[in-house]
C-alpha cells in the first residue's frame, strides 16, 4: 500500500495561513511542506509550480470571502441591510477571513493580477452594500457614500488604533455602522448599543 498524499486543499489551506501570519513572500514551498510535517515532492502532485498556488490560493479566499458569503445571507433571507451587516460580520469579523483579506491587500500593493482581483472582490462586496442601502434611499449620491463609508469602516476599524473613552470599539463600530445604515431613525431596528452596555 503507497504512503497516503496530502491532499491538495491542505496545501491551499496551509498558503492561505502562512500568508495571513507572514505575507506572501512567506508562501514558499519548503515552507508550507515544513508546516504540514511532509515533503515538498507532494507538491508538485498537484501544482505545476508556486505561481499556480497563489492562484489557486486567491480563487479560495474569493469563493469563501464573497460566494460563499453571498450564499449564506441569501439563504438566510430577511432584511437586505441586515444582510449586509453580516456579511461585513462573515468577512471582516472572521478570525480566519479577515487576516487573509488584510494580507491579500499588501499583496495587491505590488502585483496588479491581484490588484484586478481585489478590484474584482471589492465591486462585488460594494455592490452588496449598493442593493441594501438603495432598498431605502433613492438618492444615488447617498447610496453610493454611505456604501463607500460602510465599507470603509468595515476595512479600515481593523487599521487604525484608537482609544473611544467611555466605549469599547464595538460599540463605536456598531453606533457608526447605525448611522451610515440609517438605523437610529428606526429605534425598533436597533440593539441596545448604548455606551453603558456591558
Amino acid at each position: 500500500m503507497g504512503a497516503l498524499r496530502t491532499p491538495r486543499e491542505k496545501w491551499v489551506e496551509e498558503g492561505l495561513r502562512v500568508l495571513a501570519a507572514h505575507g506572501v513572500d512567506a508562501v514558499r514551498v519548503e515552507v508550507l511542506a515544513k508546516g504540514l510535517g511532509v515533503t515538498k515532492g507532494g507538491f508538485y502532485g498537484y501544482f505545476d509550480d508556486r505561481s499556480a498556488l497563489l492562484t489557486e490560493m486567491l480563487d479560495t479566499w474569493e469563493r469563501e470571502s464573497v460566494d460563499d458569503v453571498i450564499d449564506r445571507i441569501t439563504r438566510a433571507g430577511g432584511d437586505v441591510l441586515d444582510q449586509a451587516q453580516i456579511a461585513g460580520q462573515l468577512t471582516f469579523s472572521n478570525d480566519r477571513l479577515l487576516p487573509i483579506d488584510l494580507a491579500v491587500r499588501s499583496w495587491a500593493r505590488r502585483d496588479a493580477d491581484v490588484e484586478q482581483r481585489l478590484h474584482r472582490v471589492d465591486n462585488r462586496r460594494m455592490q452588496v452594500l449598493r442593493d441594501a442601502i438603495g432598498a431605502s434611499c433613492d438618492d444615488p449620491d447617498e447610496v453610493e457614500a454611505r456604501s463607500l463609508a460602510a465599507f470603509s469602516l468595515a476595512i479600515g476599524q481593523h487599521l487604525i488604533a484608537v482609544d473611544h473613552p467611555g466605549r469599547t470599539r464595538d460599540q463605536v463600530a456598531d453606533l457608526a455602522a447605525d448611522l451610515i445604515l440609517d438605523r437610529r431613525r428606526d429605534p425598533s431596528r436597533r440593539d441596545d448599543r448604548s455606551p453603558d452596555r456591558p
